[in-house]
């Protein structure tokens, strides 16, 4: 339940905000000039803000698609993200959002049109190879389409432009949306899995592994591809059974044919982040070790990060014939 709404003054009549608003009659409305002025100031609690977060409506500007890191990649072409929104409804102790931004309240640009607007303006500078674009950098992509309305809007945007591919990249089984549209073969809906006893204890508030294995396969079958985004790989007492466990899983409920890649990312944050985020949770086991500092990364040593990462690649190309597997390595920042 949204208790807060804090609203731009510019975007007060747009018809998204209108909506949102007319949703919510109980909630209280603060307006204000710039979103920034909630959400940039020092000396907020995110750990306090993410027991209940309020809803800023606001008017996304400048640089809208930004060039995405080539390590991001799921193909050969050049990669864009872009953000409709700022958080995420879960909360998860390896998240970087919760190290990189002052507020744990939810940041909703309804500009869509904007945002529509610079894709194109992006591809019309695109090559013979397709563009990627990747929506779920700083937030979950479906986790709570149910306020923002960007699947329903963003996949038939993207379903009628054929040089783009849109990743869907997602904790969230809220699919419903997804299963009442025609399947687009440039659209990936990507879902983040870890080992089901790891994601227990650290992944707080989203939906089970099981769930989360369900809600893939129930699109595949359906006809959209599914992308597997091993990411971050944790080491922990027993991982090797765990994502062998998890691995052959998914391979039981999904068939390799619906599989659009799979991308594997190792437990690395930037060390200023790691500090933030350490000094908000001192005493969670994940944050504790066995971690070391490599360069301007805190991160697991480069022999463990090896072993988890040669061991997950073998066990999804053994249960995967001619899987696609990228590998995602954060820089610092």
């Amino acid at each position: 339940m949204i208790e807060t709404i804090y609203i731009e003054d510019d975007v007060e009549a747009h018809p998204r905000a209108r909506r949102l608003l007319d949703r919510f009659p109980a909630a209280r409305v603060i307006p204000c000039g710039r979103y920034t002025e909630v959400f940039n100031p020092a000396a907020q609690s995110f750990r306090l803000q993410k027991e209940n977060p309020a809803l800023i409506l606001a008017r996304k500007r400048g640089n809208l698609v930004l060039e995405a890191p080539p390590e991001l990649g799921i193909g050969e072409g050049p990669g864009f993200y872009f953000s409709h929104m700022l958080n995420c409804l879960y909360d998860c102790r390896y998240c970087f959002l919760q190290g990189m931004f002052r507020s744990a309240h939810y940041v909703l640009f309804v500009n869509f049109e904007d945002f529509e607007a610079a894709i194109d303006d992006t591809l019309t500078d695109g090559g013979e190879k397709p563009s990627y674009f990747f929506s779920g950098y700083d937030c979950d992509s479906l986790a709570l389409e149910s306020l923002s309305g960007f699947v329903e809007r963003f996949v038939p945007f993207f379903a009628v432009r054929p040089g783009a591919v849109l990743e869907l990249r997602t904790k969230s089984v809220a699919i419903r949306s997804l299963l009442a549209m025609t399947p687009s073969p440039n659209v990936v809906v990507a879902f983040s899995f870890t080992p089901a006893e790891a994601a227990a204890a650290i992944e707080h508030g989203a939906p089970r592994v099981g769930q989360r294995v369900r809600a893939a396969a129930e699109l595949a079958a359906a006809g959209w591809p599914v992308g597997l985004r091993l990411d971050p790989l944790l080491w922990y007492d027993g991982w090797r059974a765990g994502y062998a466990t998890l691995i052959d899983g998914l391979a039981a409920a999904i068939p390799a044919a619906a599989i659009h890649s799979a991308s594997l990312g190792p437990l690395r944050f930037p060390s200023k982040m790691f500090q933030r985020i350490h000094r908000m949770y001192p005493e969670d086991a994940l944050l504790s070790g066995p971690l070391a500092r490599r360069d301007d990364f805190v991160s697991y040593s480069a022999a463990r990060e090896a072993e988890l990462v040669g061991f997950v690649e073998e066990r999804l190309r053994r249960a995967f014939d001619d899987i696609a597997v990228f590998f995602f390595t954060p820089r610092a920042t």
